[in-house]
């Protein structure tokens, strides 16, 4: 079969290797479609923790189950499925266990053409997906339905504040949060992703390249009940003026480094919850899967490529250049 490997940092390879070969309790899949995350790429760049190589990457996929392993249900074969790519969280729903993965590191990943999982990370692909939209769902859908409902605890008519509008979990917890009757603005380096982001049911947003950008928008009224986060640096005080007496910000990651000030006398005064979370709990995936297939939510697909141009597709996503989720098809 043909896959991605990353024979060491920045080395990425399509290769012929052999399939996987499935063991008991698991499924072999035939990948239809797969899409990157950031940590991909961090793994490519040598970024990621624990490397070993060769590297198989990928943590989204969605295709159909070929075969299974000794004594499995045969009523499996031939079924669409997503996977879920968060394993062995654990059984403390509020926290993963030291047991837990993400796949795609150290397990093989999606960006081949079979992938050999455990039955239990799989489900049926909400039928009105496409293949390409199936595959864009798994991880920024995982984990912004967490951020947004389980820990932020979104109501109806609340007002939520995204940053970062363009990336795949940004853009999930807008189409999240406006499904569930919230208010929702975004921030953003370009004026034109805003604007994107407002066709997808967001009142306005805001350049936080802007001096002064927190202030004016204060100044306008602005309070957010609930911030939802994935930079963090200096940009994260901001956050905090903008947040309402007893609101909560959300973040999963900090990819400007840790904030140089944290704000504590404002934290505490006003009551503000800050919440960290990561990936999700096998009842978040079921819960974010059924709220998917209910709302007829539609991922947002920035570039399809090829698996013989993943170079390309990588490209994309260290520059930053797209809207949505960049995905390869088999």
């Amino acid at each position: 079969m043909k896959a991605i490997q990353f024979n060491a940092i920045n080395a990425l390879a399509v290769e012929e290797i052999p399939t996987p070969q499935v063991v008991r309790g698991e499924a072999l899949v035939r990948v239809k479609a797969a899409a990157l995350n950031h940590r991909d790429v961090w793994i490519k760049l040598g970024q990621y923790a624990g490397l070993k190589f060769p590297a198989r990457p990928g943590s989204d996929g969605a295709g159909v189950v070929e075969s299974m392993g000794p004594d499995g249900d045969p009523q499996w074969i031939g079924r669409e499925v997503i996977i879920n790519p968060s394993f062995g969280w654990g059984n403390n729903p509020q926290v993963q266990g030291g047991h837990f993965t993400i796949l795609g590191m150290p397990r093989d990943g999606t960006l081949a053409e079979f992938i050999a999982v455990p039955v239990s990370q799989l489900t049926v692909k909400p039928a009105h997906l496409s293949w390409v939209e199936a595959a864009a769902l798994p991880l920024a859908g995982l984990t912004a339905y967490r951020a947004v409902f389980n820990r932020a605890q979104l109501k109806p008519g609340e007002k939520i504040l995204i940053s970062g509008i363009g990336g795949g979990v940004a853009l999930f917890a807008l189409q999240f949060a406006v499904a569930h009757g919230a208010e929702v603005h975004v921030t953003s380096s370009s004026d034109d992703k805003i604007a994107r982001a407002v066709t997808l049911g967001a009142k306005g947003g805001f350049n936080y390249t802007h001096p002064g950008w927190a202030k004016t928008a204060g100044h306008a009224g602005h309070s957010f009940n609930v911030i939802i986060d994935s930079a963090g640096g200096e940009g994260f005080e901001s956050l905090v003026d903008l947040t309402a007496s007893g609101g909560r910000i959300v973040f999963f990651g900090a990819t400007r480094g840790d904030p140089p000030v944290l704000p504590m006398r404002k934290i505490f005064w006003r009551q503000i919850s800050l919440l960290g979370t990561t990936m999700g709990s096998p009842t978040d995936w079921a819960a974010m899967v059924d709220f998917v297939a209910r709302h007829r939510i539609t991922p947002v697909v920035s570039e399809v490529y090829p698996l013989e141009q993943a170079a390309k597709a990588f490209a994309l996503m260290e520059e930053g250049g797209q809207f949505g989720k960049i995905v390869l098809t088999m």
